[in-house]
C-alpha cells in the first residue's frame, strides 16, 4: 500500500502536504522558524557567574552562598529580548541553548567538551571561547568538589560495582543506577499562584516579618532560621533585579525601534517587566510574564530533573483570563498568541545532560515542563474551564512539541472535554498524556494528604504528580535493571557484558535447579539483592545532597519550608509528605522471559536449560527454532494469566520490600515504572534474554508490553496492566503506558468515540497513566530513510514528545517495533 493511500493523522497530512498548515499567527510562525531545528548550543554564563560567587563565599552557610550566587547571576548574566517576542526572559543565548550546573557533575566537564558535539543522543555545539572559560574558571574550581565525586567516594564497594565502573566512576554500569548525579532534584512544581497573588515584593516582606519575629536568644532561630530567611530575601531581590534589567533593555530597544507597532510592544514589555514579578499580576499578560520569570529563574537556580513543571495553568491563570475577557481587554485569539510565545520561549531552553548516562537516559532533547489541565478542584468538583479547552486548541493549532501537555481524567470528566482530549490525541503529536485521578487521588490520601491537597495535585515530570506546599522530597532515586538480575540468575551472579566479574549473588548453576520454584527463588534472591543496593544508595544520597544543594527560591514558594525555616532540600520538613520512588526497568522483558522459562523448560519440558543457555550464549545465531519457541511463549500485554501472574508476583516483591524498608529512609519509597528513554542504554548491557530478545537491544518500556508482543488488541494491554497490579499496597507510583494506534482505527467520528470509550475503560481500571502515538508505521520508516523531509515529525517517547529525527537509530527502531493497533 502506498503512503498516499493510507489514512493519515492530521500531523502526517501536514508533513506530506505542506500547504495544509495549522492555524497560527505570522508572529508565532516567525518565532518558531528561527529556532525549530537548530542544534542547541552550550551557554556558559550561568556556570561562570555561579562559580565566581561560590569561590568568593567559601566557608559561609550553603543557603546564603546559593542566594548570593543567584544575586550575582541576576546582576551579570546577559539579558535578551527576542525579535517579535512578547514574553521575555531566558537563561542563555538566543536560539536553542543549554546551561551548565558544575556543582552537580562538573567532573564530567572536560570529557563533555569532547563528546557533546559528536554525541548521538542530543548533541550540543560548544563555542571555542566558552570552552576556554569552562577550562580556566569553571572546571578548575569544581574538581574534587562536585556532588558526583562525593557520592562515588561514599558508596560501599559492593554497591559501587553495581553503580559505576570501579576503575572509572564517570562510567555507569546501568545495573543499579543512581540518577541523583545528573539532576539536583526530581521533578517539581512551584506554587505559581503565590507569585501572582503576592509578587516577590510580598514574598520578601513575608520573610522580613518572619525574620523580625525570631527569638534573638533561640540558638535554632539564630543558626538555622535567620540565615534561611536572609537567603529568601536576597533571592526575591535577585528575581526583581533580573526582571528590572529586562525592563531597562526593553526601554532601550524601544527608543531605537523604527517600527511603531514593535516600539509600542517593547514599551509595553518594559512597563510589564518593571511591575511583575515584583508586584501582583494585574491581568492575564502579567500573570504569564510573572510565571515565566519565576520558571526561568528557577532553571538558573538549579537543575531540576525533568525541568520545573508549569502546574495547573488552567486553574491559577483562569481568573485573570476570565476577567480580561469579560472586560474586553483580551480575546481568545490574543490569548492563544501569548501562549504560543511562551511555548516558543520554552522550546529554546534545552535541558543539558553532560554525562553520557544522563544523555542516554533523555534522548531527543527530553523535556517535561508539564502543563496540567482538567482534573478536580480542591473541593472535589470537576475543574474543567474555558482555559482548559484553549490549551487543547493551542496544541492542535501550533505545531510544536512544547509544552508537555497533561490532562487529568476522572469518572465525572465532562463528555465534551473527553471528546476534545480524544480529538487532540488523534492529531498525532502525542498530546495530551493522561493521568488518572481515580488512581492518584486515593494513593495520595493513603500517604497522608488531605482531600483538598490530593484533589489539587499537578502533573510533574514524565508521569508523576506533585502537591504544591505538601510534597517535600527532592532526592532523585535509583533505576534498577531487573533483566540484569535475570541474567545473573542464568550465569550465577555474572553478566556477559562484564566478563567473569561477580556482580550479584552466586545462586548456583541453573542446570541443576530441580523445578520452576527453585529457579524462581534464585531469581528472587538476585532481585532482592538489587533492591538492597538501591536502598543503600538512596540512604547515602539523602544524607549527601543536603550538603551540596540549596534552593532558596523553591523554598520561598513552599509554605511548609517557610514555616519550618528550612531549605526544601533538607530532610524532615515539618508537615511534609516525602514521596520518592525506585524504578523497575524492563518489566515486560522480565515477565516474558520468566514465562518462557517456566513454560518451555519446566512445565512442558520442550527445552532443557542447557539448550536455552546455549542459544542465549550465541545470541540465537544458529538456534532459530529455539528463538521461535521462546517468542511463542505467553506474553505480558495480552491479558494472559500465565504471564500476568508472574508480573503481579514481581510487582509484589518490590512492594513488600519497600513497605518494610522505606521507614529506614524516612520516605514513601514507591515502585515506579517510568524509564524515560533509559530502556535503550540499559538494554545495551543485557545479553540475549529468554523472551527471544537479541543481545544488547532495548528492554521493554515502562509498563508497556515488549516491543511487538501485544497481539490481542489495546484493551488486552489495559487488562494486563490491571491484572499485574497489587492494589492492596499503597507503595505504588506511576506506571508509564505507551499505546500506539494506526490512524485508520481512529478515523472519523466513530474513531473519536471509540477512543473516548477506551479512555473511560482505562479510567475505570484505575491505571495511573497512558499516552498515545497515532501514526502509520510507513511514516516512521519513511522518516528514518528521509529525515530532511520529516524534520517536523513529532512522536511520543517517554512522557514527552520529541522530533523523530532527533532520536538515535536505536530509539527510532524501538518506536517502529511497537505494535500499531489496528482494531479494538
Amino acid at each position: 500500500m502506498t503512503q498516499e493511500a493510507l489514512v493519515l493523522s492530521p500531523q502526517e497530512a501536514r508533513l506530506l502536504h505542506p500547504d495544509s498548515k495549522p492555524v497560527a499567527t505570522d508572529r508565532t510562525h516567525r518565532l518558531l522558524a528561527r529556532i525549530q531545528h537548530a542544534k542547541p548550543a552550550i551557554d556558559v554564563e550561568r556556570a561562570r557567574y555561579f562559580t565566581e560567587s561560590m569561590a568568593q563565599t567559601e566557608g559561609e552557610l550553603l543557603i546564603l552562598r546559593w542566594a548570593k550566587a543567584m544575586y550575582h547571576i541576576a546582576g551579570h548574566i546577559q539579558v535578551y529580548i527576542d525579535e517579535d517576542q512578547l514574553i521575555v526572559g531566558r537563561a542563555g543565548k538566543p536560539g536553542r541553548y543549554g546551561i551548565l550546573y558544575p556543582e552537580l557533575d562538573g567532573d564530567f566537564l572536560e570529557r563533555a567538551l569532547e563528546q557533546l558535539p559528536r554525541r548521538v543522543e542530543s548533541p550540543f555545539t560548544v563555542e571555542p571561547a566558552e570552552v576556554d572559560i569552562i577550562k580556566r574558571v569553571v572546571s578548575r574550581y569544581w574538581q574534587g568538589k562536585t556532588y558526583h565525586e562525593d557520592l562515588a567516594r561514599a558508596l560501599p564497594e559492593e554497591t559501587l560495582r553495581l553503580t559505576y565502573d570501579p576503575a572509572d566512576a564517570l562510567t555507569s554500569r546501568f545495573i543499579v543506577n543512581e540518577t541523583s548525579s545528573f539532576r539536583s532534584s526530581i521533578q517539581w512544581v512551584h506554587d505559581y499562584d503565590k507569585v501572582l497573588r503576592l509578587g516577590f515584593k510580598g514574598i520578601k516582606e513575608d520573610a522580613q516579618r518572619r525574620l523580625a519575629a525570631l527569638d534573638p536568644f533561640d540558638p535554632s532561630d539564630n543558626v538555622e532560621k535567620a540565615p534561611f530567611l536572609q537567603a529568601i530575601i536576597l533571592s526575591a531581590e535577585a528575581v526583581i533585579l533580573w526582571a528590572g534589567r529586562h525592563a531597562a533593555l526593553a526601554r532601550d530597544l524601544a527608543a531605537r525601534e523604527p517600527d511603531p507597532v514593535r516600539r509600542q510592544e517593547l514599551e509595553a514589555i518594559a512597563e510589564r517587566c518593571a511591575w511583575v514579578p515584583e508586584h501582583p499580576a494585574r491581568d492575564f499578560r502579567d500573570a504569564l510574564q510573572a510565571q515565566w520569570f519565576t520558571q526561568m529563574f528557577s532553571r538558573l537556580e538549579q537543575k531540576t530533573g525533568t525541568i520545573i513543571s508549569n502546574g495547573r495553568m488552567d486553574q491559577y491563570l483562569y481568573p485573570y483570563y476570565r476577567r480580561d475577557l469579560e472586560r474586553g481587554l483580551l480575546t481568545e485569539e490574543q490569548a492563544l498568541e501569548w501562549l504560543a510565545c511562551m511555548w516558543v520561549a520554552m522550546a529554546q531552553f534545552v535541558d543539558l545532560y553532560i554525562s553520557p548516562t544522563g544523555g542516554a537516559f533523555n534522548e531527543g532533547y527530553a523535556h517535561w515542563e508539564a502543563v496540567t489541565i482538567g482534573g478536580q478542584t480542591p473541593e472535589g468538583l470537576d475543574a474543567v474551564n474555558a482555559l482548559s479547552y484553549l490549551f487543547l486548541r493551542s496544541k492542535r493549532e501550533f505545531p510544536l512539541h512544547y509544552p508537555d501537555l497533561a490532562a487529568r481524567i476522572h469518572s465525572r470528566t465532562p463528555p465534551r472535554f473527553l471528546y476534545e482530549v480524544a480529538q487532540t490525541i488523534k492529531d498525532g503529536a502525542g498530546f495530551p498524556k493522561l493521568i488518572n485521578d481515580e488512581e492518584v487521588v486515593p494513593l495520595l490520601l493513603a500517604k497522608g494528604a488531605a482531600f483538598s491537597e490530593a484533589y489539587d495535585f499537578a502533573v510533574s515530570g514524565c508521569a508523576e504528580c506533585r502537591m504544591p506546599n505538601r510534597d517535600t522530597y527532592t532526592s532523585p532515586c535509583a533505576y534498577i535493571n531487573f533483566p540484569a538480575a535475570l541474567e545473573m540468575t542464568l550465569y550465577n551472579g555474572r553478566m556477559k557484558r562484564y566478563g567473569g566479574e561477580l556482580l550479584g549473588i552466586e545462586t548456583g548453576d541453573p542446570g541443576e535447579f530441580a523445578d520452576w520454584e527453585a529457579f524462581w527463588q534464585a531469581y528472587v534472591k538476585q532481585h532482592l539483592n538489587f533492591l538492597r543496593h538501591a536502598f543503600i544508595q538512596q540512604k547515602i544520597i539523602i544524607d549527601l545532597r543536603a550538603r551540596h544543594f540549596a534552593w532558596p527560591l523553591g523554598s520561598a514558594l513552599h509554605d511548609l519550608a517557610m514555616d519550618a525555616g528550612k531549605d526544601i532540600h533538607q530532610p524532615d520538613i515539618d508537615g511534609g509528605i516525602d514521596l520518592g520512588y525506585f524504578e523497575f526497568m524492563g518489566y515486560g522483558t522480565v515477565i516474558d522471559s520468566l514465562a518462557a522459562i517456566k513454560k518451555w523448560v519446566y512445565d512442558e519440558k520442550r527445552l532443557s536449560m542447557g539448550q536455552l543457555l546455549a542459544a542465549l550464549a550465541d545470541d540465537f545465531n544458529g538456534h532459530p527454532a529455539v528463538r521461535a519457541l521462546l517468542r511463542d511463549a505467553p506474553k505480558y500485554g495480552n491479558n494472559d494469566p500465565y504471564a500476568d501472574d508472574i508480573g503481579k508476583a514481581l510487582d509484589k516483591i518490590c512492594l513488600e520490600y519497600t513497605q518494610r524498608y522505606s521507614r529506614s529512609l524516612g520516605v514513601h519509597m514507591d515502585l515506579r515504572l517510568v524509564p524515560f528513554t533509559s530502556h535503550v542504554p540499559f538494554g545495551k548491557v543485557v545479553h540475549a534474554t529468554p523472551n527471544g530478545r537479541r543481545a544488547y537491544s532495548p528492554l521493554s518500556d515502562g509498563s508497556s508490553a515488549s516491543q511487538g508482543c501485544d497481539s490481542q488488541g489495546p484493551t488486552a494491554v489495559l487488562l494486563s496492566n490491571y491484572h499485574t497490579k497489587n492494589y492492596r499496597f499503597r507503595e505504588r507510583a506511576a506506571r508509564l503506558l505507551n499505546v500506539k494506534f494506526t490512524p485508520s482505527v481512529l478515523a472519523g467520528e466513530a474513531g473519536t468515540r471509540k477512543l473516548c470509550d477506551f479512555i473511560k475503560v482505562w479510567c475505570d481500571l484505575k491505571l495511573w497513566h497512558i499516552q498515545f502515538n497515532v501514526i502509520n508505521r510507513e511514516t516512521l520508516l519513511a522518516a528514518k530513510a528521509d529525515p530532511e523531509r520529516f524534520r517536523g515529525l513529532i512522536v511520543r517517547i517517554a512522557g514527552y514528545s520529541a522530533y523523530f529525527t532527533d532520536l538515535s537509530p536505536d530509539l527510532q527502531d524501538d518506536l517502529i517495533a511497537r505494535t500499531g493497533h489496528e482494531i479494538f
